[in-house]
């Protein structure tokens, strides 16, 4: 298997590998992630302007994540069948464009019918990407490749946090508000990338014109020996992959931090204005946690490959995002709390690399595609569950510190399932 390619000579076809698609995949996904979090800073005029109290806009930023969540799991078994350049394509020009129609919001029933569409048209694009991972990575690399894209997710913060609180100075040009230029400027990006997606994704190494036939060889072997060692351990059918107690778990774990991280990431910029900062400044100082953040998760993903262990990285990392959180509701009255939720950052996005590996170490082929799309489903129901209560919470209260707490908890209980589900976080010993 291994003595077709030296150990150099291995190491250095995935480096042009991941050279050659990681880039384009984390670019992609960093225009998804701003796409659909820049409400958050939208939020800071147009609640104002829409007459939205915290409650109603907590509840139709995460409704987005109700129809990505039904829509996840067919989405992705269409990837699976037919072309993943293809439907990645198509995902990204129907998000970027009812992400600009975000600029036509006119109140309540709009923002919601809109933050709707476009969890239907953004539905399948992440799970569609980790399951596209499995096809160009060996175990052995995956969780640096996820790490790799993860940086998306708060780098996008950082630089959504910043581009943001700029544009909403555009308040008046050509009579459009701020929080509207801030929707059509931020979805441009989407509907240009996919034109780059179709020209230059490559589908399988066995397409891989810019590998030679003995790196194709080698790579396509190292996958299918893999596959052929999980299917060992029992193949799953589509159905079973939905109701594996493995899958549950992990789908489970992910509902609890997703509902963490998407309840600070929605109210995040109104949490640090708080403080009493300027629009611009608000930006500036949100992007500090995201930033220390992307530190983390380079850290995290790099440690569990190179220590081929994912469960305590993934069990430390939610614990530290609990801790953090629960610290930010403490201090939420001061600028102490920039430094409690960069803490929480880390952890929050520390996790991911050492989470999305543990599907495909029991699942394969279709029912990989189901599995982790039914995981990314139930898991994103919780940005939905997390923005609403918060804003119930912050409404009734008058105060995100009960929030905060709340958001702790969730953390916590990820925490523990990943303690106790053993099974599912550590199903054999990695290779």
């Amino acid at each position: 298997m291994s003595t077709l390619l030296t150990p150099e000579q291995q190491r250095s076809t995935m480096v042009k590998v991941s050279w050659r698609l990681l880039p384009l995949i984390v670019a992609a996904y960093l225009v998804a992630y701003i796409d659909r979090t820049n409400v958050s800073f939208a939020a800071l005029t147009m609640n104002k302007d829409l007459g939205l109290n915290a409650y109603v806009y907590g509840w139709g930023a995460g409704i987005f994540f109700v129809s990505y969540a039904l829509f996840e799991v067919p989405s992705n078994m269409i990837l699976q069948r037919t072309s993943a350049r293809l439907w990645i394509a198509r995902i990204m020009i129907t998000w970027g464009i009812i992400s600009g129609l975000m600029a036509a919001t006119t109140g309540p029933a709009s923002f919601f019918v809109l933050r709707f569409l476009l969890g239907v048209a953004e539905a399948g694009f992440f799970p569609g990407i980790i399951f596209y991972l499995t096809f160009w990575f060996p175990a052995e690399y995956r969780a640096r490749a996820i790490a790799t894209l993860y940086i998306a997710v708060p780098v996008s913060n950082a630089i959504a946090s910043v581009i943001s609180g700029a544009i909403l100075g555009m308040d008046g040009v050509l009579e459009l508000r701020g929080w509207q230029w801030i929707f059509i400027i931020e979805a441009i990006p989407a509907v240009l990338l996919a034109f780059v997606v179709l020209m230059y994704m490559t589908e399988r190494p066995r397409n891989a014109e810019w590998l030679n036939p003995a790196q194709r060889d080698w790579l396509e072997r190292e996958l299918e020996v893999e596959r052929v060692m999980v299917e060992k351990a029992g193949r799953l059918s589509f159905m079973q992959s939905l109701t594996d107690p493995r899958v549950l778990a992990l789908a489970m774990i992910y509902f609890t931090g997703v509902t963490a991280s998407y309840g600070i990431v929605f109210f995040l910029p109104q949490i640090v204005k708080g403080l009493g900062l300027s629009n611009t400044e608000t930006g500036l100082v949100t992007a500090i946690p995201y930033t220390i953040g992307t530190i983390g998760l380079i850290l995290w993903g790099y440690s569990s490959d190179r220590r081929k262990e994912r469960r305590w990285h993934l069990i430390i990392s939610t614990g530290l995002a609990a801790i953090g959180i629960a610290a930010t509701g403490v201090f939420s009255h001061s600028f102490i709390a920039v430094a409690t939720i960069s803490l929480a950052a880390v952890g929050i996005y520390g996790s991911r690399p050492s989470f999305w590996p543990m599907p495909s170490l029991f699942l394969t082929g279709a029912s990989a595609a189901a599995g982790m799309a039914f995981i990314n489903s139930i898991g994103n129901v919780g940005g939905y569950v997390g923005p609403m209560i918060v804003g119930y919470i912050k409404e009734s209260t008058k105060s995100f510190e009960m929030a905060l707490y709340f958001l702790a908890a969730c953390a916590l209980v990820s925490t523990i399932i990943a303690i106790v589900a053993k099974r599912a976080t550590s199903p054999r010993k990695l290779a």
